[in-house]
């Protein structure tokens, strides 16, 4: 049975559009090729971080929700740490609350956008 995961990342102020577009399909893409799926994405864009880290002080925040395999979070948390783009990430399970929780905050989102 496949696990509920949320992973919000934090990409480095110094990428480019084009450069945090080819990361955030990176991690789309690996999450899909590793058995994963996708369930929801956002893309928060570029935000102030609470206190700098290396030296910046905004970052670009990218939210996926995806179901996968409970051995896949750490292969996932790995290639973060490999990649030099990433200055923060934070994976985490979601509970069946949670996950009604989330369903209902995407539903909320897109009735208030209409």
């Amino acid at each position: 049975m496949l696990n509920h995961y949320e992973t919000v990342f934090i990409a480095t102020p110094v990428l480019s559009e084009v450069q945090i577009k080819e990361a955030v399909k990176k991690y789309h893409d690996y999450i899909v090729e590793n058995g994963g799926e996708i369930v929801h994405e956002e893309d928060w864009g570029l935000k102030k971080l609470a206190y700098p880290i290396q030296k910046k002080t905004t970052g670009f925040y990218h939210l996926i929700e995806f179901k996968a395999d409970s051995s896949f979070v750490a292969k996932l948390e790995l290639q973060y740490r490999r990649d030099e783009r990433i200055i923060r990430f934070l994976t985490f399970a979601l509970d069946k609350h949670a996950v009604a929780y989330a369903e209902r905050r995407r539903t909320n989102r897109a009735e208030s956008k209409n």
